[in-house]
This record gives C-alpha cells, sequence and structure tokens, in this order.
C-alpha cells in the first residue's frame, strides 16, 4: 500500500485558535535596539512593532484563508518505508487540457505550498502556444498542513519517496518536478532515484554544486579552468560569500539545535514573525511585498508604503502558525538532513533525464555555470536580471516562462511524459 484515499480538504483555523494569537501579540515584551543600525544586528525594531500592530488588529486570516481555499486542497494518507504514515496536504490544480503535463511543485523553508499561488494559474492555463501542466503543489511532512514525522531520521529520500507515491496515487505514472531551497535536494534525489522512470524531467531554480573534481568530472574540470567567469557569475559568487558570513546562523541552529529554537517559533508568534521575516527581506530581490486590494484602498499613501510588505508577510508567516505540526516541526528537516548518511551523498548525485536551470541574481548560493553540468543533463537555461530565493513568488511570469520554454514544442524536454505534450 502507497496512499489511503484522497479527501478534500479545506483550511478552517477554529476562532480560538485565532483568539489566543491575538493575545499572544497583546503580551508582547520587544527589546531594546541601538541607535541608527538598520538591519546590521537583525530585523529594525520599528518593522516589528509595526507589523505586530497589524497582525493584532487590522490583518484578516478570515480573507487570507478564503484565498487559500479558492484552490483545490486534498488530503493523502502516504505509506513510508521504514516510517508511519503520514497524511499529507497538497493543491492540485488541474489544467483544461487533458494533454496537460503533470508537474510536482516541491517548496522549501521558509516556503511552503501556497508559494505556487502565482505560477499555478500561469503553468495551468490553456493557450495554443504553450504547455499546459497539471500542477500538484505539496505541504512537506512538517509543513503547512501535512502531518509531521514523528520519529527521527526522515530525510532526503523520505521526502523524495513521498512526493513520488502522491503522484503515482493520483495517477500521475510519468511527471516533471520543479523545486527551489530544499525543494532543490528533494527533487534532486527524485530525479536520480526514480529518473527515467517515473519523474522524466526536472527543474530548478537553485541550482547548487560543489566545484568540479578531476577524478569525477575531468573535462568539466578541466573547462572551470579555463572558461572565464561572466559579471553575472562573479556577482553570484559575491553573493555566495556575503550569504555564507551573514546570512546562515540559521542554517547552522536549525541543523544543530531545532529543538531548542521550537520553543521560541511554537510559543511566541513575534518570534516566529521575525525569524521568518528577516529571510522574506533579506533572500529577495528588493520584491515590494504588496498589500490587499481591500486594505490599500482604505490606507493613506504613508502608511500603504508600510502595508505593501505587511499583508503578504502576514499571510506568509500565519500559515507556519496555523500549521498541523506548528511551526517547529518545519525546522527539523534540517537537522535530519544535514546528519544524514547521504547528506554529501546527494551533492554527487547524477541524472541523466533533462535539467532546466533558472538563475536569479539575488539567490542565496550561485556558482559558475560550468559547476552545474555536474548536477545532470542541463538541456535548457536562463538567466534574469531580478529575483531572488522566493523565485516562484518574486518572478513567477519568468519562472513559468523558463518552465514552458523546456517543455514546448520544439523544446529539448518536448513530449518527455509518454502522451502528454501539454497541448490541446
Amino acid at each position: 500500500m502507497t496512499s489511503g484515499n484522497e479527501q478534500p480538504f479545506k483550511v478552517a483555523i477554529p476562532d480560538a485558535d485565532i483568539e489566543l494569537l491575538r493575545k499572544k501579540l497583546e503580551l508582547t515584551t520587544f527589546p531594546d535596539e541601538l541607535e541608527n543600525v538598520g538591519w546590521d544586528y537583525g530585523v529594525p525594531l520599528a518593522d516589528v512593532q509595526r507589523l505586530v500592530a497589524r497582525w493584532k488588529d487590522g490583518y484578516d486570516w478570515r480573507k487570507a484563508e478564503a484565498e487559500i481555499n479558492a484552490f483545490p486542497q486534498f488530503t493523502r494518507d502516504i505509506e513510508v518505508d521504514g516510517f508511519e504514515t503520514l497524511n499529507i496536504h497538497y493543491v492540485h490544480q488541474r489544467s483544461t487540457v487533458e494533454n496537460a503535463i503533470p508537474l510536482l511543485f516541491v517548496h522549501g523553508w521558509p516556503g511552503h505550498f501556497m508559494e505556487a499561488r502565482k505560477i499555478i494559474p500561469l503553468l495551468t492555463a490553456a493557450t495554443p502556444d504553450q504547455p499546459s501542466f497539471h500542477v500538484v503543489a505539496l505541504s512537506l511532512p512538517g509543513y503547512g498542513f501535512s502531518e509531521a514525522p514523528k520519529k527521527k531520521g526522515f530525510s532526503a529520500a523520505q521526502y523524495a519517496e513521498v512526493g513520488n507515491k502522491l503522484m503515482l496515487a493520483l495517477g500521475y505514472n510519468e511527471f516533471v518536478t520543479q523545486g527551489g531551497d530544499w525543494g532543490y535536494r528533494i527533487t534532486r534525489t527524485m530525479a536520480h532515484a526514480y529518473g527515467g522512470k517515473t519523474v522524466k524531467a526536472w527543474h530548478t531554480n537553485f541550482a547548487v554544486a560543489d566545484p568540479p573534481s578531476f577524478f569525477s568530472n575531468p573535462i568539466t574540470f578541466l573547462t572551470a579552468l579555463v572558461k572565464p567567469l561572466s559579471r553575472a557569475e562573479r556577482a553570484g559568487l559575491e553573493r555566495s560569500q556575503w550569504f555564507r558570513k551573514e546570512g546562515r546562523g540559521y542554517f547552522h541552529e536549525q541543523s544543530t539545535r531545532p529543538q531548542t529554537l521550537g520553543y521560541s517559533l511554537a510559543s511566541s508568534p513575534v518570534g516566529l514573525l521575525a525569524w521568518i521575516y528577516e529571510k522574506l527581506v533579506q533572500w529577495t530581490d528588493g520584491y515590494p511585498w504588496e498589500d490587499d486590494e481591500g486594505q490599500r484602498n482604505q490606507l493613506t499613501w504613508c502608511t500603504w508604503r508600510f502595508a505593501k510588505v505587511m499583508i503578504p508577510a502576514l499571510t506568509w508567516i500565519s500559515i507556519y502558525w496555523f500549521s498541523r505540526a506548528g511551526p517547529a516541526a518545519s525546522v527539523r528537516i534540517y537537522y535530519e538532513i544535514s546528519r544524514s548518511a547521504d547528506y554529501q551523498g546527494v551533492m554527487a548525485l547524477y541524472s541523466r533525464i533533462p535539467l532546466g536551470l533558472s538563475f536569479f541574481p539575488k539567490e542565496l548560493a550561485i556558482v559558475p555555470r560550468v559547476w552545474t553540468r555536474s548536477i545532470g543533463n542541463v538541456v535548457s537555461e536562463s538567466e534574469h536580471e531580478h529575483g531572488g530565493h522566493f523565485a516562484a513568488h518574486e518572478r513567477p511570469e519568468d519562472l513559468a516562462n523558463d518552465v514552458r520554454k523546456m517543455f514546448a514544442k520544439g523544446g529539448p524536454a518536448y513530449s518527455v511524459v509518454s502522451g502528454k505534450s501539454g497541448y490541446a
């Protein structure tokens, strides 16, 4: 048995949970702050105070909930080898094109299933000159409204198994994947474990690779020695160095002491807000976190500037706060994967199925293009002038166009899924 029966799902957070959040926000004690430090020490106090005031008194979770529920959502039991059966939550948006290509979208941290909300309508659109997709966006175990593992050791292979079994349970015996952040590592694992069988091609916007080795990739190694770096590649390496020096503290904490951190995330909505909001701002390319139309009409220009940040950020963070297993469960992936026997091994996995790459200048790790040849059979790549870590949310048109180009007629992965060209 790989899965149980599918059940329709709607997000319906109890009134008591919403009221408890408000009460916790009322009891917030803010720290002091040094003068004129900006973002040097972390999220500025004024930003957090403003966001907390909005979350407590003006933010409408029920409106956000209705927008989430506009997407067709389901849950299904997935049996994981060596672990318990987990109830998995997912969006399954089918195209009106029956011949559409099945695509599994895999998020990372601090993302979630609604990270795909902007690209879903783009990829499922029925247009005569572009391929269309049936899109499945799951909540990874421990995220959103999926059940969390109860046993230690749930690593990349298990997340990959969940994704593969979910698609099979939906009747997609062949499909393609798209992912960033942890979604990259998970879909890379899927490409290696299931490539050529169920997974026919994959695409990522987080092309992380180690420098090529002479013994494992002699041609790539020699090419890297003589090929000069482009301006974008040099800027990418500088961005990567900045992140390693200034931005990886969260990784070390989550991969070594997730339980200790978890008490703050589960008990303090302000702690959760600051922890995630920092990443939403600093991992993006100056992204203007827009307000919803209903609130925008009620604001003065001055306060609207700030509200542009607040509304989507608060919805993003609220999905973590109201998640099924609680926000602490989401950070355990760092401990489990980084401590797994295959942690470094995954970075050496190579799959011959078609691979597409998208490069965005404010990604967290950007390597020379030649390094990425050690990941897999690169058949399509695109470089963009704007965009950061959350490409599906920041630059949905760019990302969707890259995916469609890869699978379009005349494209390098056209018709890789048997009987599914993506066209009517």
